[in-house]
């Protein structure tokens, strides 16, 4: 080997001795801590609540219509308005029904004085028939003849009654309180008994919402209906404060075997007019009360492969991810049944840069320390 190559050889093996120690002197590169937000997990009372999609019905709905043949005369309300019990609403030409009224009763009136002399003749004859001037039979034809004309008297004053209740009827009146809807006829239009509706009144105060409920909640609520008035909630979706407070006032006596729910109806007294028939509102039907329930905020709740989970902070600031059996969600709050203890710390937000076993950045220097499940 020439001097050359000697010296080739020396400046490389220098080089990689250098560059060894160089190596060892560089440090691993440390992750910086995740930032997120925590707060411990709570025991609370919380409300065993089961939410459904009702729908509103009228508590009563009356399609007005006519009861005799004629010509509307007039309309007392407007429509979309609100009327009482016994407020006037149709007017129906009422001067052929009078003509029959007046035209019964001096039918009556006629044959009652026919019936008044038939009676004193009759009795006249009773008297004769004593003094032997007249016979037996003749009296007893003008007996015969009163009875006949007291029945006839008795028909005309049911015929009189008869057309009067059909007088009475050109006038229709609210049979509810409630709500007026589209007026189908108009002054001037003919009607037929019993034929078209010339509006439908609708009694929205008080109100039902109907729903129906899975059949495995059957038990609860038939034990809460038990013991006291079953409270429920309808809340008007996209409209915050919508809250209309009512009680369960029907359980249907069968199971839908197709669907597997149970129908039910609860009535609210809606006297802010928030509720409306035909409106689709969720409802929440309160079974009652789970004490000392583990609590975490609903967005602490994530959702993976495996399942639902969260990620709890340990003592050493790592991040653990758990698996949670969840219970029930309340808005903002979930009840969780297995996986978390009261106590431990929770991450609520910045789980999307989370992974198990990191570290993380609370902002707080002790974090709050709990059992594991």
């Amino acid at each position: 080997m020439n001097r050359t190559s000697k010296v080739i050889l020396t400046c490389a093996a220098l080089l990689l001795l250098c560059t060894a120690c160089a190596a060892k002197k560089e440090k691993p590169k440390v992750k910086p801590p995740v930032p997120v937000k925590v707060t411990p997990a709570q025991l609370k009372d919380m409300p065993i609540q089961v939410k459904a999609i009702g729908n509103i019905e009228a508590f009563t709905s009356v399609a007005i219509k006519s009861q005799i043949d004629g010509q509307i005369a007039r309309v007392h309300f407007q429509e979309g308005s609100d009327v009482r019990q016994g407020d006037l609403l149709i007017s129906i030409d009422p001067a052929p029904f009078q003509a029959t009224l007046s035209q019964c009763e001096a039918a009556l009136v006629r044959d009652q004085a026919q019936a008044r002399f038939a009676r004193e003749q009759a009795s006249r004859y009773r008297g004769l028939l004593q003094d032997g001037i007249v016979t037996k039979d003749q009296c007893d034809s003008l007996e015969s003849n009163a009875a006949s004309l007291a029945a006839t008297v008795a028909a005309d004053r049911a015929t009189v009654k008869s057309a009067r209740i059909q007088l009475g009827y050109c006038s229709i009146r609210s049979p509810v309180s409630g709500r007026t809807g589209t007026v189908a006829l108009h002054p001037g239009n003919l009607v037929k008994a019993n034929d078209l509706s010339i509006v439908t009144v609708n009694q929205v105060s008080p109100i039902y919402a109907t729903f129906c409920i899975p059949e495995k909640f059957l038990a609860q609520v038939k034990r809460a209906m038990a013991g006291n008035e079953l409270k429920i909630a309808a809340v008007i979706p996209n409209e915050p404060g919508s809250a209309e407070a009512g009680t369960v006032s029907f359980l249907d006596s069968s199971v839908n075997a197709a669907t597997g729910t149970i129908k039910l109806k609860g009535v609210f007294a809606n006297r802010s007019r928030k509720l409306w028939p035909g409106q689709f509102t969720d409802v929440v039907l309160t079974l009652g009360r789970r004490k000392d329930a583990v609590v975490v905020p609903t967005n602490a709740i994530q959702t993976g492969q495996q399942g639902q989970f969260v990620y709890v902070v340990r003592p050493d600031r790592t991040a653990e991810m758990r698996p949670v059996t969840v219970a029930a969600a309340d808005g903002a709050e979930t009840v969780v049944e297995q996986g978390v203890a009261s106590g431990e710390t929770i991450v609520v937000d910045g789980q999307l840069r989370l992974a198990p076993g990191a570290r993380v950045d609370t902002g707080n220097p002790n974090p709050a320390k709990g059992k594991g499940p």
